[in-house]
């Protein structure tokens, strides 16, 4: 039996969305690696680039000493010494490791040049250019570091002030406590002077620092907290509301019997926390997870697992846990039908289409369910990249759109943006295209919420025996004709729920109360396993 042709445009569609994914992995692949030409070797480059921090350097010691750091001379004048971050002070970044950047230091406590070395940081290695990270680092260069110095923000008297890079704020944070708190680790191992003198005005962005005189050493020599815990003191307000948000949401779990009677109710209260979860979680907190976070807390566990990695990022070390936690009460659904900024995107977007009349295009059935298995095989083959480096891998999950359509706004090449808008674009036709057929993150989220301990939603004995009311309507086609509701497709969009206790919708409830009222009696809707 031949397609249909709102059957043929959606194979067509899917065709089309592999095609970009190939186009989008060899593109992706053809980018340059971040540690360099293959050719130059480390130390060479390391060589090449001191003498470029020190112009007139004729000659770089070994690297000696606690901590190791590598003397630069012009003959037998001592200009200053050259380290490595991570050699010094190796602060965990996104993907577990840290960031390695070759610094100059002066014997006057001044940074005269930088150079990230190696990183293995997803949002570095795609997303963000080479440009915007020599433009970000320069910025150090000249800086005496005997001021502290801060990532954007409001002015402080006393800091240097330095602009971030957008939608790279935690890793730039990171880099920036390594820079500096290893250059410090340095300047007192080799006895040089931390003076810190009046700074310029455009330096603090404010009114200059109060000097503590000629020839003192700064008083910024308390014991140095854990980078983590400054960052979530300065993101405090932002972890207060996500928290709010998710106290909001486990209160629509917990009372969802009730508000499943109240379709009207319900509607708003999650067409809100949808908009709630991409306005606010995604494009403002940048809090969108990934199946990257999947991989570097796997390697973590299995290989060094530091708890600083994680709690770099509040909003994402909040947001993990409470997934985590449903995972095990309500399954993989609450965090896709509910959490997921740009599954939020998908469905808003799909609502509004609904309402504007345009016609939906659903897959056949057959069809539907092979596509399932194809988040799956992306699963397995990015996890074996994962293996492999978390650099490598990173660049083969922009099949994610993510980055491009929540971190990034939508502010990307053309090739990134053809790709998410496309998606964006499908979902209008067909809801949560991507969620279904793609999304590597959801098809990980598939293998612990196995474990889940309950099962909340209700189904009656008639549920596709022979009903199929529920089947046909639900969004993510997570119902199956035999009645039973796939667990790893849920959204948990509550959907179902509503038409459960719709007396009037509800094929065995409408029978039910139709038969009370022809004996003059109401009915009256009770809480049961069956219902």
């Amino acid at each position: 039996m031949g397609f249909q042709p709102y059957q043929r445009f959606c194979l067509v569609s899917l065709v089309h969305i592999i095609l970009l994914l190939l186009l989008f992995a060899v593109a992706e692949y053809a980018l340059p690696s971040a540690a360099g030409p293959a050719s130059d070797s480390r130390e060479d480059r390391i060589q090449v680039l001191a003498a470029q921090f020190f112009p007139g350097a004729d000659r770089v010691g070994a690297f000696t000493g606690n901590p190791p750091a590598a003397g630069v001379f012009q003959a037998s004048r001592r200009l200053g010494y050259v380290f490595l971050t991570d050699q010094v002070m190796p602060i965990p970044a996104y993907s577990g490791k840290p960031i390695s950047t070759l610094v100059g230091l002066s014997t006057e406590g001044a940074i005269t040049g930088l150079a990230i070395v190696h990183h293995e940081e997803p949002i570095l290695v795609v997303g963000i250019s080479e440009q915007d990270l020599v433009r970000h680092i320069e910025q150090y260069r000249g800086q005496n570091i005997a001021h502290p110095i801060k990532i954007g923000g409001a002015a402080r008297e006393g800091y240097v002030t330095v602009d971030g890079i957008s939608g790279a704020t935690i890793t730039v944070m990171v880099l920036n406590a390594s820079i500096t708190r290893a250059a410090k680790a340095v300047a007192a191992s080799r006895g040089i002077p931390l003076v810190a003198a009046s700074l310029p005005e455009r330096a603090t962005q404010g009114a200059p620092p109060a000097s503590p005189g000629p020839g003192r050493a700064s008083s910024d020599e308390a014991p140095m907290e854990p980078l983590w815990m400054a960052v979530w003191q300065q993101r405090k307000v932002r972890a207060a509301v996500l928290v709010a948000g998710l106290v909001v949401l486990t209160t629509v779990l917990i009372l969802q019997d009730w508000l499943a009677r109240q379709p009207s109710l319900l509607l708003r209260v999650r067409d809100a926390f949808l908009v709630y979860t991409l306005v606010f979680i995604g494009w403002y907190g940048l809090a969108q997870l990934s199946v990257i976070n999947v991989f570097t807390f796997t390697q973590a566990v299995v290989r060094d697992f530091h708890w600083d990695t994680f709690l770099i990022d509040p909003l994402l070390f909040i947001l993990w846990s409470f997934v985590a936690l449903t995972l095990l009460l309500w399954g993989r659904g609450v965090f896709c039908g509910w959490l997921c900024p740009f599954g939020a995107l998908q469905e808003l977007v799909n609502k509004a289409s609904r309402r504007l009349g345009l016609k939906q295009l659903e897959l056949p059935a057959v069809l539907h369910e092979r596509l399932l298995a194809v988040k799956y095989v992306l699963l397995v083959l990015l996890f074996g990249l994962s293996l492999h480096s978390v650099g490598t891998m990173a660049r083969f999950a922009e099949v994610e759109p993510f980055k491009t359509a929540i971190n990034m706004h939508f502010q990307r090449q053309w090739t990134f943006l053809l790709y998410a808008g496309a998606l964006v674009l499908v979902s209008a036709f067909n809801g949560k295209f991507f969620c279904k057929y793609l999304c590597v993150l959801g098809a990980a989220l598939t293998f612990p919420s196995r474990f889940r301990i309950f099962d909340w939603l209700r189904r009656r004995r008639e549920c596709g025996r022979p009903c199929q009311t529920c089947a046909t309507e639900c969004p993510s086609q997570a119902i199956r004709a035999t009645g039973e509701i796939n667990p790893n497709e849920c959204h948990y969009c509550l959907d179902c729920q509503v038409t459960y206790w719709n007396a009037y919708k509800c094929p065995p409830l409408v029978e039910k109360r139709k038969r009370l009222e022809r004996r003059g009696q109401r009915l009256k809707l009770r809480v049961s396993k069956l219902g």
